[in-house]
């Protein structure tokens, strides 16, 4: 495998984690309490606990990933709600910069593309891709006195998690002509009896 098809995999597991974590989000806006949860290899139940064993690591892993792929971008947190380009990059950090189109190098995302795709606000477009970067840095990979968890912490969330896949077909695959990955994560509604019915063992 080349250093070139190394890093497309990575980037398309990042994006997939990304993805995990937004479906995740999705589901804790829907709960008025925190469902059960039983996890089964095949149909072998290995797990049981409540949802939020899944949903909070997806939610965190997705955190970290969209950090790491805003930076690939050229992007860094000022601050808990604005963001600056990345001035420099360490000898061997994989960024942007390093690839070629057709027209000539790529370059770094600017904050005003960064927030040109939202439909809303560009500030809070903003405010969200500064969060995440800011919960990655001081919320999760460090202990720090400096975090200050928003109160739409959610919302700002969801917006970074949909809009990093956008800046990245936006301002890396569509140049370089390629097919974005299909990072969909598959999930469907359940319906009790319907599952009941339709999985005898699992009842």
């Amino acid at each position: 495998m080349t250093t070139d098809e190394s890093i497309h995999k990575l980037l398309q597991y990042r994006m997939e984690s990304v993805a995990t974590g937004h479906l995740a989000l999705k589901y804790t806006f829907e709960w008025l309490s925190v469902p059960s949860m039983k996890i089964y290899f095949d149909d072998l139940q290995v797990i049981e606990g409540n949802a939020r064993g899944f949903t909070n690591p997806a939610i965190e892993a997705a955190i970290v990933h969209c950090r790491a792929l805003l930076e690939f971008l050229g992007l860094k947190a000022k601050n808990e709600k604005n963001l600056e380009q990345r001035k420099s990059a360490k000898s061997d950090d994989v960024v942007i910069e390093h690839f070629h189109s057709p027209k000539g190098q790529l370059r770094k995302v600017t904050v005003d593309e960064a927030t040109a795709p939202y439909a809303g606000e560009p500030t809070e477009a903003e405010q969200a891709f500064a969060y995440v970067l800011h919960t990655a840095n001081k919320g999760l990979a460090h202990n720090t006195y400096g975090f200050a968890k928003s109160d739409e912490a959610s919302q700002l969330l969801e917006i970074a998690f949909r809009g990093v896949f956008t800046l990245m077909v936006n301002y890396f695959y569509n140049p370089l002509g390629m097919q974005p990955p299909d990072c969909e994560t598959k999930s469907r509604k359940r319906n009790a009896e319907t599952d009941a019915a339709n999985n005898p063992s699992r009842r």
